[in-house]
């Protein structure tokens, strides 16, 4: 065994597991390469939670089938929330499979890998980071609580469980050290962080704590959900210097029966005045959000309070998505997906079409002035990297600037990105 290859689908969730499996694999002594198909090891990290996403999974698996007849030596692994409880249904579906893994679940993997190398995994590994770079992501708590009817995550990533914070705190130090200036700390329900462990610490306390790691300069956190963001949560964002702007505040839907029948627990009404709280406390706010529509039974003019909500609030970013049924969820059991595939198409359109409207107002304000900005790397001969509210900006320059924290005056806005100059 000499390369491997990890393909991932989905939410940074799933890219933290794969870069830990990444570790580990690395710490055995395996070589990262672009080519699944020459990888003597091909892990599919899955995702579920959009039809498309599984159909990806499944179409790269049965790419995979002839190469492994090829090569029966080969080690294919599935790994993600495709995985549930009992692999019957997938073993069958594709014996050619060697490893079936639920997400962070890890050993089945390297128990397999140390067989065919002849060594003890427990030997060899040692804690499990994420890749050295200028920005990584930390799990903080794993599962969900909240068993929204059209989530399939909390039967496939289980119940809610909070790392401790000198755990956290821990892997932050090593990834500072590493060279990491950025951390997003993570979870499916990142606010209700602690919730379950006996000292009472919350997420404020957490990015308290990773704050005070020497060598770090950013601190992000996501998802979050309306129900659980504390005003403690909101006092952090706006009392740490190194805690970014920036919140990731998920409505789904506009409509408070439809928000009902999801089960998300608040109201169109509720969610607008906690929007408003925040904003009263951290003025330089940016918001982004993730909203279904054609969600079981909605009509036209309950997707219409989807659409003033977004022209109200006025998100910097919006990741929507046409609802589909997923096996296993609450939706699926007791309601019917009775919105036409094309009504879905144009809601989604509509959507599309009303935030990049928003986005590019909200950018044009940025015309003119200088944002900090923590350069992550290179696309097409530019510089690229993130300010505090998650703005992403290109620059050119000729020196290697890969990690630092530079002055940008913007120059060029549209609705997904900011253009500009390097302020010496």
């Amino acid at each position: 065994m000499r390369s491997y290859h990890v393909w991932t689908i989905g939410c940074q969730m799933n890219k933290a597991d794969s870069e830990r499996l990444e570790s580990a694999l690395g710490q055995m002594g395996l070589s990262p390469t672009d080519s699944a198909r020459d990888a003597d090891v091909v892990v599919l990290n899955s995702c579920v939670v959009r039809q498309s996403a599984e159909d990806k999974v499944v179409g790269m698996l049965t790419s995979l089938k002839p190469a492994k007849q090829r090569a029966p030596d080969k080690i294919v692994a599935l790994m993600g929330c495709m995985v549930g409880p009992k692999t019957d249904r997938l073993e069958a579906r594709f014996p050619y499979v060697d490893v079936f893994m639920r997400p962070q679940q890890y050993a089945p993997l390297i128990d397999l890998l140390g067989e065919r190398m002849g060594v003890d995994p427990e030997g060899c590994i040692g804690p499990l980071v994420a890749r050295a770079d200028v920005t990584a992501y930390i799990p903080i708590i794993h599962g969900c609580d909240k068993f929204c009817s059209f989530c399939i995550i909390p039967y496939r990533r289980g119940r809610e469980v909070s790392r401790t914070i000198d755990d956290i705190t821990q892997e932050a130090r090593l990834l500072a050290h590493r060279g990491v200036r950025e951390v997003t700390l993570l979870g499916q329900n990142v606010d209700s962080y602690g919730h379950d462990l006996p000292d009472g610490h919350d997420l404020g306390d957490l990015l308290a704590a990773v704050s005070e790691v020497d060598g770090l300069e950013r601190v992000r956190f996501l998802t979050s959900h309306p129900n659980d963001m504390s005003d403690h949560i909101i006092e952090a964002v706006n009392g740490l210097d190194k805690v970014c702007e920036h919140v990731n505040l998920p409505f789904q839907a506009g409509d408070d029966d439809v928000l009902e029948r999801m089960r998300r627990g608040y109201t169109n009404d509720g969610y607008r005045r906690l929007v408003e709280k925040i904003r009263a406390r951290v003025p330089s706010v940016s918001l982004s959000t993730d909203l279904i529509v054609g969600f079981c039974g909605e009509s036209d003019s309950q997707f219409q309070e989807t659409l003033s909500l977004l022209r109200d609030v006025r998100f910097d970013k919006v990741h929507a998505a046409a609802y589909s049924t997923r096996e296993g969820t609450i939706a699926s059991r007791t309601l019917e997906d009775d919105v036409p595939q094309e009504a879905k198409r144009e809601r989604l359109k509509a959507v599309e079409e009303l935030q990049e409207q928003i986005a590019t107002e909200i950018n044009t304000e940025m015309l003119g002035r200088t944002t900090r900005v923590l350069v992550e790397g290179r696309k097409r001969d530019r510089w690229y990297g993130r300010n505090r509210n998650d703005k992403l900006v290109f620059f050119s320059d000729d020196e290697d600037l890969k990690g630092e924290l530079v002055t940008v005056q913007v120059e060029k806005t549209g609705p997904w990105s900011l253009q500009g100059a390097l302020v010496p």
